[in-house]
């Protein structure tokens, strides 16, 4: 029979080896975890894009509103009492089309009067003219007065100038009676009648109405002083590339989310940037022959035609938020996921552009990044294997 004290060492010594082998056991686990995850797990498995820089075109997008390319008031150039008038409210009208009517009773007389006038004048200048030349020979004859004939040469040119000044009355009795026809000045829409028949019109003081034309039709928008700023600085350091002569190709978004099936140009752009909006103002030329557009909308203004050289695209699902701001993870030389730090531009869709932290080659992990960490070992999926079937394919 055994001691106390051997049945006491023996135990110890039993403990002992247990606790050896089982820090022999944890420290060979802890290696092994550099290698491959726990448990012998085979790294996870994730989807990449590999950068490729590439040309892609840019566009940029405002709020604006429409207006008529050419807008006029209709004003009368004489006076009178308003006859009729001669168009539909809100119809098309042609360019000297008659709008209104002003009764042209006392311009007909007028004209008609200056017209008499006129062949009055002529007259007493046929008659100088043949005094002159009746008394020409008779003065180299010296058979009449220096007087005498100077007096008749005189009154030849008082007589031509009488008539010039009655032929600029009769020109401007003419004019006042075509006056009582007011025409429109352009081809567009006529608005409502702001006067009607049997009121009296003072002349141009009294707008009668309005004509716009609506084809081509402008788009007026503003462009902010911050943007502005920007595509200069980007087309400074050759990430964008403008359009010749800032002449943009424009697309309209509708109130109802369509896109206007027409495209034109920017014409225009402002150099004055308002104290109150901060923008400067900017225009664009659409056609608009079914006149679809009317003035005064309000749509979505799309420039494009600038274009971004050897732009570097992400899928927007691949950047993520850290404590020192957006990052990506790219798959190393060594099969691992290392954390890179990005600097992203505007959205292109369903990509980020991204202006540094990236370059053409790397590998940027889109799929699989919930399930890995900063230098955590990866294996990169096949982009041709097929895909694994849905649980209820494989049941079927």
């Amino acid at each position: 029979m055994r001691s106390k004290t051997s049945t006491t060492s023996f135990t110890v010594s039993i403990n002992g080896w247990v606790f050896a082998a089982l820090a022999v056991f944890l420290i060979s686990g802890c290696d092994g975890a550099n290698s491959q995850p726990p448990g012998g797990m085979p790294p996870p498995e994730v989807a990449v894009v590999t950068i490729e820089p590439k040309n892609i075109p840019a566009s940029f997008e405002y709020t604006g509103q429409t207006a008529g390319s050419r807008e006029v008031e209709v004003r009368a150039r004489v006076t009178g009492i308003l006859k009729k008038r001669n168009y539909a409210e809100g119809g098309n009208v042609a360019a000297n089309q008659s709008l209104f009517t002003i009764d042209p009773a006392l311009y007909d007389a007028a004209l008609r009067r200056t017209e008499a006038d006129l062949g009055a004048m002529q007259a007493r200048l046929q008659q100088w003219r043949r005094e002159v030349a009746r008394l020409k020979p008779l003065y180299k004859a010296k058979a009449v007065s220096q007087k005498d004939y100077d007096d008749a040469v005189s009154n030849e040119a008082i007589a031509a100038a009488d008539v010039k000044a009655a032929q600029a009355r009769v020109v401007e009795a003419r004019l006042n009676l075509e006056y009582t026809r007011v025409e429109s000045p352009i081809t567009g829409i006529a608005g409502r009648a702001l006067r009607s028949e049997g009121n009296y019109v003072s002349g141009p003081d009294v707008l009668l109405t309005t004509v716009t034309q609506i084809d081509p039709i402008y788009v007026l928008f503003g462009i902010s002083d911050q943007d502005r700023l920007k595509l200069h600085r980007e087309s400074e350091a050759g990430r964008l590339v403008l359009p010749k002569d800032g002449q943009f190709d424009v697309q309209v978004k509708l109130a109802e989310g369509g896109l206007y099936a027409k495209t034109g140009k920017m014409n225009f752009t402002g150099v004055i940037v308002s104290g109150t909006t901060g923008t400067s103002e900017a225009r664009a030329e659409l056609p608009n022959p079914d006149g679809l557009l009317r003035p005064g909308q309000f749509v979505r203004v799309i420039l494009g035609g600038a274009q971004r050289p050897n732009a570097i695209l992400v899928p927007q699902r691949a950047v993520l938020e850290g404590p020192q701001g957006k990052f990506v993870y790219v798959v190393t030389s060594e099969s691992k996921a290392e954390a890179r730090p990005v600097e992203l531009g505007d959205w292109q869709g369903d990509d980020w552009i991204v202006t540094a932290g990236l370059s053409p080659g790397d590998r940027v992990i889109v799929d699989g990044v919930m399930k890995i960490g900063p230098g955590a070992p990866v294996r990169v999926a096949d982009p041709n294997a097929p895909k694994a079937a849905a649980p209820q394919d494989a049941a079927k």
